[in-house]
């Protein structure tokens, strides 16, 4: 409740009010462009930026994922691979959450093409990037996964940022409490990574 009132600067006169941490700016602020998006309406609770943000992040994740897939079979360090598979494991339920909560509100419900080509959102790797990433190995692949990770990861800190600046947004119990997940787990993860970026030999 602490960043939705914060953040989203709504009367919240029962909830404490906090300082809103300070959100990295996306390495690549031109990379966020809005594609043909899907049909999202307001419903009792939430609000169209409540849809949006689900099926926005439903393709974000995706992308994650398909970047851990990558480790085990690119020579990744057993630090990298074990972050990986945290990643995996915590955004493939995250995925299965944020389509539970589509449906369940009678929303578009992004399917995988959807996910991988129609949008772009903050922090997603372009084709380029993917390609780079897919040819790299070892000691290069750990340094390329955890520089593009973090970019991914500071985009999905911005797209939380933009929820709850949203009028209205953030507000309905289960997103609320999924988005501030997201933004914590997301703020630890980029710890790690730095650390084991910094950790890696010239």
């Amino acid at each position: 409740m602490v960043v939705a009132c914060a953040v989203a600067g709504t009367a919240c006169a029962s909830r404490p009010v906090a300082a809103p941490q300070a959100v990295p700016a996306p390495a690549d602020p031109a990379a966020h462009h809005h594609m043909p998006d899907l049909p999202a309406t307001a419903g009792p609770g939430f609000t169209v930026a409540d849809v949006r943000f689900m099926q926005h992040m439903i393709g974000h994740h995706a992308q994650a994922v398909r970047m851990a897939a990558m480790a085990p079979a690119n020579g990744a360090s057993d630090d990298v691979v074990r972050l990986a598979r945290k990643i995996d494991i915590s955004q493939r339920d995250e995925i299965v959450m944020m389509k539970s909560w589509l449906a369940e509100r009678r929303q578009a419900v992004p399917d995988e093409a959807h996910s991988q080509h129609a949008m772009m959102m903050p922090g997603m790797l372009t084709d380029e990037q993917f390609a780079r990433l897919g040819a790299a190995r070892g000691r290069a692949f750990d340094r390329l996964f955890l520089t593009l990770m973090t970019r991914h990861h500071e985009g999905a800190l911005q797209m939380v940022q933009e929820l709850f600046r949203s009028p209205g947004a953030g507000q309905e119990p289960d997103i609320f409490r999924f988005a501030t997940d997201v933004d914590a787990d997301q703020r630890d993860e980029l710890v790690v990574m730095e650390r084991l970026l910094h950790a890696i030999p010239d």
